[in-house]
């Protein structure tokens, strides 16, 4: 007998023509139910050349929820958008051009960011497609359109009408070579290599001296007051006392708090304003004078006398080698210093007092551990992230940014007065070019208006995703059937930012949770363990090896490598051995079409025990797909094939299926247990890329 699958090896290109298929079938268009599992899809980020490879395994593994629901009988709603806002964008389009956002023209450089994001975007959905995406590519979205933006900015008024948005001048962190205030989410810490200088401080009408060690000498100009800790015996002769601070000579007092480490250095700190969140606390607490040491520039200001004009690195090398020349130097040791530095543009971050506007959120910190604690994690551990998160919340979160390529905050300013006033919801504004739509000032009756130039912090757009794709606020019908959504699928290092204020913006604005599930995946590693990124330079470019070895060997070797929720290592070397598996799987179905499908048959001992085996994978699979951990089905299945199925029962009933020195009922049992195992296979393994579900 001949096998029906004439093709002795699955060919990748035949990928493509199943991709046609689902276009021109619209497959994936979705059609609302009264109940609906709605998946509120991170849309992926074109920054640079898009995506490495553990991304494309991350999208491929959501796309593994989605076909999950639809195998179980849910109707699936799979949004995918592009989001196109922030810091990243406008970085991209500076090294592509050559050009300095500041240094062009508003709506020139906006043109420039939209051209480069449109052949990244082009590249990436080309991925997407290629990954096998069971999405509706047709209707997918942009966070910088017209119609997004607008709902950006509608929700901004709805909270402003609520008095839950407010203008301050606070300390705030500044990456001052993007120019820009960001929140404490955005930072991450990174061990960096400093001087940490002993400074002598003289007391006042005193031979003695105090000895500070500080990694910031720059910021001496700036230093109010000197804490020791109060069970500190060293200093206790010195509390209450003046010292002076050596190069610039002013006086400040020496004081106790519990915040000195007596085991850091001398331990006895210079409070600064700022150095960094510490020196923030003390000096609103201890009700210090603020100096502004640092401008928005990033160099020091006139307060620093013959240092001004110089960045903080620059000046902290002088003001070191003046303060050995003066001998006011006890020793220099060289350290790893715990740096905060802007996850985006890995710049180190100063702390600089600014005016911005902020969203309270410390009021609902309570409400968000509550509405996190009925959230099932997958998996349950990387909970964690969000509690711990919710645990370090100190201020409300500065939504205002000193940027161009994002949602522009819609307020124009009274000339006269300085008033703000907000529009009505429902237009996209543009105040930096747009006339204002309020024709006198509400406080003083002025006509001439000034529009605001900042942008919103990206996460403000992100945040409203899963109202996005519900159509909140513009189909209520279509909003109940979607709203809230099933799950959120991202990554871990995203939790304590879009995973977050999703949350916090969703309930603030629906009174509900945006979803009851979230899915956390771990990071995408190279063979050395490092992770993947594309500043690096360790990252793996997805698409030439999803064209090498397909789609199928792409997401098989993602289910099959990563146990969910934990970091993972790539390598093509790994695809590739993947491969091995899925030829015998090919080959398995290729010996299995010479046969014809039988619908029963009396079966063996030798058919009853493997007919028990697959009742047991089918119970392990159903219990991997039910906590979306694809790693269990792959690596069962897997095991299955190849060592129970294909080496063992195959070959003892080879023979019997070809009916030689057999009855025809011994016959056709091998036949249908054959059959029931390649198909029941086919089923467990629906959430790959070539199965249509």
């Amino acid at each position: 007998m001949e096998p029906k699958i004439q093709e002795k090896a699955w060919n990748p290109e035949l990928e493509l023509e199943i991709i046609k298929q689902w276009e021109d079938s619209r497959l994936y268009q979705f059609n609302p139910q009264e109940k609906n599992f709605t998946i509120d899809t991170p849309p992926p980020y074109p920054s640079g050349r898009p995506w490495h490879i553990g991304a494309a395994s991350h999208y491929s593994q959501i796309d593994m929820i989605a076909r999950t629901a639809r195998m179980t009988g849910k109707n699936v709603y799979f949004p995918i958008g592009i989001d196109r806002n922030g810091l990243p964008v406008e970085l991209y389009t500076e090294k592509k051009n050559g050009i300095r956002m500041r240094e062009t023209e508003r709506g020139k450089f906006l043109e420039l960011c939209r051209e480069a994001l449109d052949d990244l975007e082009a590249e990436m959905i080309q991925i997407m497609k290629s990954l096998g995406i069971s999405c509706d590519f047709s209707n997918y979205y942009r966070t910088d359109s017209e119609e997004y933006r607008t709902l950006t900015q509608a929700t901004f008024i709805e909270l402003w009408k609520r008095g839950l948005v407010y203008r301050a001048n606070r300390p705030n962190n500044y990456d001052w070579v993007s120019g820009t205030t960001i929140a404490d989410a955005e930072i991450i810490y990174l061990d960096l290599p400093t001087k940490l200088v002993y400074m002598k401080f003289e007391i006042k009408e005193s031979q003695k001296t105090i000895i500070i060690a500080s990694t910031r000498p720059e910021l001496l100009c700036a230093c109010k007051t000197i804490i020791v800790n109060q069970e500190d015996e060293r200093y206790t002769d010195l509390i209450g006392k003046k010292a002076t601070v050596p190069i610039f000579n002013h006086e400040v007092e020496i004081k106790t708090h519990h915040s000195a480490q007596k085991e850091f250095g001398s331990g006895a700190v210079m409070v600064c304003s700022y150095g960094d969140q510490n020196d923030v606390a003390l000096f609103r607490e201890l009700n210090l004078d603020e100096v502004v040491a640092i401008g928005l520039d990033g160099r020091l200001t006139e307060v620093s006398g013959e240092y001004v004009g110089l960045k903080p690195k620059q000046a902290r090398q002088k003001i070191i080698e003046d303060l050995e020349k003066k001998g006011f130097v006890e020793k220099i040791e060289e350290i790893a210093h715990r740096t905060p530095v802007s996850e985006r543009s890995k710049n180190p971050i100063e702390i600089i007092p600014m005016e911005e506007y902020y969203l309270k959120q410390l009021d609902s910190i309570e409400k968000m551990k509550k509405l996190g604690a009925q959230i099932r994690f997958y998996p349950e551990m990387h909970k964690q992230i969000l509690m711990n998160w919710l645990e370090s919340i100190a201020i409300d979160w500065p939504i205002s940014r000193r940027r161009f390529y994002g949602t522009e905050i819609p307020i124009w300013y009274c000339k006269d007065c300085l008033e703000p006033h907000i529009p009505e919801p429902g237009k996209y504004y543009k105040p930096w070019k747009d006339k204002c739509p309020i024709n006198k000032c509400t406080k003083c009756g002025a006509s001439e208006f000034v529009g605001e130039e900042r942008t919103f912090d990206t996460w403000m757009d992100s945040s409203i995703s899963p109202l996005f794709v519900t159509k909140f606020g513009k189909d209520e019908e279509f909003f109940k059937k979607t709203y809230p959504t099933a799950i959120r699928p991202q990554a871990k290092d995203i939790v304590r930012t879009w995973l977050y204020y999703t949350l916090l913006r969703c309930e603030q604005l629906t009174g509900k949770k945006p979803w009851s599930e979230a899915w956390i995946m771990g990071y995408g590693l190279d063979e050395k363990g490092m992770k993947m990124s594309k500043s690096i330079g360790n990252a793996l470019d997805p698409l030439p090896i999803i064209q090498k070895f397909g789609a199928d060997t792409f997401r098989f070797w993602s289910a099959s490598e990563i146990n969910h929720g934990h970091d993972f290592r790539c390598s093509e070397q790994k695809i590739e051995s993947t491969r091995k598996f899925l030829s015998k799987l090919w080959n398995v179905s290729r010996f299995l079409s010479s046969f014809p499908i039988l619908e029963s048959g009396n079966t063996t001992p030798a058919d009853d025990w493997i007919l028990s085996e697959l009742d047991n994978l089918i119970a392990e699979c159903e219990r991997g797909y039910g906590e979306y951990n694809f790693f269990i089905p792959a690596v069962a299945l897997r095991e299955f094939t190849w060592n129970l199925f294909a080496a063992q029962y195959i070959e003892m009933v080879k023979a019997r299926a070809y009916g030689i020195g057999f009855s025809e009922d011994e016959k056709n049992a091998a036949i249908f247990t054959l059959h029931k195992n390649t198909i029941n296979n086919s089923k467990i393994i629906g959430t790959n890329y070539s199965i249509n579900y």
